[in-house]
């Protein structure tokens, strides 16, 4: 039988593959931005952004799996946080099905705290090398995204912090295949996963995913204190929207290949 903890972290990868459609779409911009980028290895700043930006979902999920941990130790909330997470994951189900777009809320509440580390991007533009590659992946970690939302609320029931955060790193592996080859072939991918029925399907798994994790919330609610019995939950699954605006591609700059800094402003604007 497959360990509890190894099906969390499949599920977690799950939920990036699930989401690839929404990932490119509203990404693909500065993905293709460093697949253009000039020097004699543009793949380097593809990967490091990504590895940065995945980096930055590891960071999110230690902590938001530290608050969940302290949640069920003190408050007995480990039922709830699990009813929770298995709701936003039907929710952006139907977000990426486009069927009801409420998580839109949830990314503007997400904006306030992206308006404070913004200013941190722009200071690294242009991208020119590596290290400069990471640390702007590490900025756009913390875009509002409600795939990442739906990610994070499933890492707030890991049964520690550590856990947490190999959890939303399993999440951004999930989303790297999409957008580390968006940074070379953005155009393509965009049709290929933005198909409606493609991106139909994917939320419907998402949504059969989420009721799954919900329906294992009974089984487990005698364990909402108990550190060990967390370690016993259903996984369940939940994508970037790391919206940088819907012209996101069309302002790169070829010549130089970076995305320019109205990609890190106006990415919220595609509601």
């Amino acid at each position: 039988m497959i360990d509890p903890a190894a099906l969390s972290l499949l599920a977690m990868v799950g939920i990036g593959l699930l989401g690839a459609g929404h990932c490119i779409g509203m990404c693909g911009g500065i993905a293709t931005g460093l697949g253009l980028a000039s020097g004699e290895r543009p793949g380097r700043l593809v990967l490091g952004y990504n590895l940065g930006r995945v980096l930055s979902y590891g960071m999110a999920g230690v902590l938001v799996a530290a608050l969940g941990y302290w949640g069920r130790e003190y408050l007995a909330l480990g039922p709830t946080l699990r009813i929770v997470a298995a709701i936003i994951l039907i929710l952006m189900g139907l977000y990426l099905a486009d069927w009801w777009r409420v998580l839109v809320h949830l990314e503007r509440v997400g904006s306030r705290l992206w308006r404070l580390i913004q200013p941190l991007g722009r200071r690294l533009l242009p991208v020119r090398s590596l290290p400069h590659a990471l640390l702007l992946g590490m900025v756009w970690g913390w875009l509002p995204c409600g795939l990442v939302y739906s990610a994070l609320a499933y890492a707030a029931t890991a049964p520690s912090p550590w856990e947490g955060g190999l959890m939303m790193l399993a999440f951004g592996l999930g989303t790297a295949p999409a957008m580390v080859a968006g940074g070379f072939f953005s155009s393509r991918l965009r049709v290929l996963l933005q198909g409606l029925l493609l991106r139909r399907v994917m939320a419907v798994l998402m949504i059969l995913l989420g009721v799954w994790t919900l329906l294992g919330v009974h089984g487990h609610g005698d364990h909402s204190g108990d550190h060990h019995g967390d370690h016993g939950h259903q996984p369940g699954m939940g994508e970037h929207r790391d919206a940088l605006g819907e012209g996101a591609a069309d302002q790169v700059q070829p010549a130089s290949g970076v995305a320019d800094e109205h990609q890190l402003q106006g990415h919220h604007h595609h509601h």
